[in-house]
């Protein structure tokens, strides 16, 4: 189909979508001979504006022809007539019809020049301040900076929004340095793609071996590595023959570009195992912070500390009801004695007796305790056992975000004050975040790290659970007995045949662990709806939304989260003439869903119900979306039965329906009632720490819906993901040459 061009005046528009510029507009042709429709994605543009569109003819079926735009270019208007009615338009900030009258009045056809080049000429206008006149000019020039911008890149398609980030970052000289360096993009750009920058780069007519492209290309592989794959170094042979496959370069040239980004600084080699690795520098210097610091607690003798002996007579005192095991009882002893030790152990062995006892001790022994976890969930868990107050990593370090960079208030130079912290779930921690925490940790505190290193790791870079334990440089105490009262369980009983690579008991009809079987994956949906909306609220007196969540581990197929979460949405909330609704993207969000917030965001402001505020809404947290605000373009979501959050529409790629979540997005929390779908997956996501952390998330009753063989394949699958860590080497090359 062939491209024509048309010079045009937009006259009227029709419909935009705020979220992402995609426009109905009806336009005249530049000599007002006739006037058509025309459609595409067309930010800041408003009625009067005179346009340049390239694309092409189509019929709608309801609407008839149209005007398809692929580019489009902004003409400056040059007459008064067409100046005034785009100015009216409000397109630019601090000028409305009143004000525009004005300059138009003073300036004629000269008013958009007065606006971009004399700015101080508008001040000597009546009602004109000179701040206002200021900030009408750098509005008008950000406009036209922007606008240049969008158009520049619209032919890579490079959406409207991801322009926008980068205007935010290179401001007025992004062309410029676009043209001098694309890969300056991906580089600096959240959200545009190291393929997007090579596109452009391709364009340009930049060689594939270009050193400029191969330097960015590896540093994009490091990036890819770390955060999706939870490394935090590549070794040199392996990094170089990823770079020489995927970037199709040879291995010499990739060798040469490492070297170079090594001597600038950009990246850190080492060595590791015998073996030269490279590390990001931020990775680097944050595993070798919680190394150092991890070593030096151990070795920092406390100044209140209790021997033995002391501390078994303090946990009879304070709790002559309870007692604790002989590890349980060492675990309390050397967390009242070391600066720094792990606590670690499945389900039904005692972790949270023992918690609570050395928050007993330490408490008696007039220390200040805190309480954190990774996530909001987690926090909200370690609650509940502990009866005292607990709170996210983020929160309790003070999150702030400024200039596009999170930083945190606590700090080295601005420790938390207490006297010994208690971290939970630290399975889900990844190296920025324990180094963070560390970071905020004053000299002499204790910290007891406490987590299952069976379960999934972190989806950040590192292993540091993992690692700290094979590292025989922290004290661990390992929790094995299960408890009598536990032994009853059979979820507990299960979660610790998965875990031992036995098949989980699943011909059960009267305890606490069901397996229903379906062979197909039309029967496992149909059996998961009928158990959320019917089944399990009758026989359980739960509700399908704080009582039951269906888990998967993948979001894709029939049996994955995506679908669920159709389905389940169209059964317990279906379209309703009560109920707004607001479609993004290919997801309907509707009053009264489910929804869970899919990345961190420092900067959310929430109101709590006895009208404080706050900030900070983090990936994992769940809540009920109250009303949607179609004319205001918001909705209202309630997270934690007290948090209300507005969420422009363009903000919703941070939510996502959870009626059915993975397991992944799973860790840290616990619900009454799992229901996990056992369809068919890929071999890489049916594995025994899945389906183990599975199982470990429910509190009285766990359902599996599916086939036998994939809770057998699961439970015989062992694999685990190997990641590139250096922690536990460095905290034992420490411990090795202080012995």
């Amino acid at each position: 189909m062939e491209n024509e061009t048309i010079s045009c005046l937009v006259e009227e528009i029709i419909y935009v979508n705020e979220d992402n510029g995609y426009t109905v507009m009806e336009a005249s042709y530049s000599d007002g001979s006739d006037y058509f429709t025309a459609v595409g994605t067309l930010p800041y543009v408003r009625e009067g504006q005179y346009l340049k569109i390239t694309g092409y003819w189509t019929t709608h079926y309801d609407y008839g022809d149209q005007f398809r735009i692929e580019y489009y270019e902004a003409v400056t208007p040059t007459d008064t007539e067409t100046i005034l009615t785009y100015l009216s338009s409000g397109i630019v900030d601090g000028v409305r019809a009143a004000t525009a009258k004005k300059l138009v009045a003073a300036f004629g056809n000269d008013t958009l020049d007065v606006m971009l080049s004399a700015p101080e000429k508008m001040a000597e206008i009546k009602g004109i301040s000179h701040e206002k006149a200021m900030k009408i000019s750098e509005s008008y020039k950000r406009l036209q900076s922007v606008q240049s911008l969008i158009i520049f890149l619209q032919k890579f398609s490079i959406s409207p929004s991801i322009a926008m980030k980068i205007h935010d970052v290179f401001g007025g000289k992004a062309i410029e340095i676009i043209e001098k360096n694309p890969y300056a993009l991906s580089d600096l750009i959240s959200g545009v793609s190291f393929n997007t920058a090579d596109i452009i780069a391709y364009n340009m007519g930049i060689p594939k071996n270009s050193p400029m492209r191969i330097h960015s290309g590896i540093k994009y592989l490091m990036q890819t590595a770390a955060y999706q794959d939870g490394h935090t170094y590549m070794p040199k042979q392996l990094l170089i023959e990823d770079a020489s496959y995927k970037l199709g370069v040879a291995e010499d040239e990739a060798e040469s570009a490492l070297d170079g980004l090594v001597s600038d600084k950009e990246i850190k080699e080492d060595m590791i195992n015998r073996e030269s690795v490279y590390f990001l520098n931020e990775l680097y210097e944050e595993e070798m912070y919680i190394a150092s610091r991890l070593a030096l607690m151990v070795r920092t003798p406390q100044k209140h500390t209790l021997t033995a002996i002391e501390t078994e007579a303090r946990i009879a005192a304070l709790s002559p009801e309870i007692e604790l095991a002989a590890e349980q009882s060492n675990a309390v002893a050397t967390a009242v004695s070391s600066g720094c030790m792990v606590l670690t152990g499945g389900p039904g062995t005692g972790k949270t007796t023992t918690i609570n006892t050395i928050i007993s001790v330490l408490n008696d022994m007039k220390l200040s305790v805190a309480l954190a976890a990774p996530t909001g969930r987690a926090a909200k868990r370690l609650s509940q056992i502990t009866g005292l107050e607990a709170k996210t990593i983020h929160r309790l370090l003070c999150t702030e975000y400024k200039n596009g960079v999170h930083t945190f208030t606590y700090n080295e130079t601005n420790p938390l004050k207490y006297d010994a912290l208690i971290l939970d779930e630290v399975s889900m921690v990844d190296t920025p975040l324990m180094c963070s925490f560390l970071k905020a940790v004053k000299s002499g505190a204790r910290v007891i790290l406490c987590g299952d290193s069976d379960q999934l790791p972190s989806i950040g870079p590192g292993s540091v659970l993992r690692d700290i334990i094979e590292s025989g440089a922290v004290p661990v105490i390992k929790l094995t007995k299960i408890f009598r009262q536990a032994e009853q369980s059979l979820i507990i009983v299960n979660a610790h045949r998965i875990n031992r690579g036995e098949l989980p008991d699943l011909n059960s009809k009267t305890n606490d662990f069901f397996c229903l079987r379906r062979s197909t994956p039309e029967a496992i949906v149909s059996t998961i709806r009928e158990l959320f909306i019917s089944r399990l609220p009758k026989s359980y007196n739960v509700s399908p939304i704080s009582g039951i969540q269906i888990l998967s581990p993948t979001k894709k197929g029939d049996t994955g989260t995506v679908n669920l979460n159709r389905v389940l949405q169209d059964a317990y909330n279906p379209p309703s003439p009560d109920k707004a609704d607001h479609i993004y993207g290919s997801i309907t969000f509707r009053e009264g869903d489910k929804v869970m917030q899919t990345k961190n965001n420092y900067d959310m402001v929430y109101k709590r119900s006895d009208g404080s505020e706050g900030t900070g809404i983090f990936n994992g947290d769940m809540g009920i979306i109250e009303s949607i605000d179609k004319l205001g373009k918001y909705m209202t979501v309630l997270f934690d039965e007290e948090k209300r959050v507005e969420y422009p529409f363009s903000a919703l790629d941070e939510l996502d329906l959870s009626y059915a979540i993975t397991v992944h997005k799973s860790q840290g929390s616990e619900f009454p009632i799992i229901v996990m779908a056992l369809g068919r997956f890929m071999p890489r996501l049916m594995t025994r720490n899945l389906f183990y952390t599975a199982v470990t998330r429910a509190k009285d009753i766990v359902i599996l819906v599916g086939s036998d063989l994939t809770a057998k394949n699961m439970v015989r699958n062992a694999f685990t993901k190997t990641r590139f860590t250096a922690l536990a080497q460095r905290l034992a090359d420490i411990k090795r040459t202080e012995e």
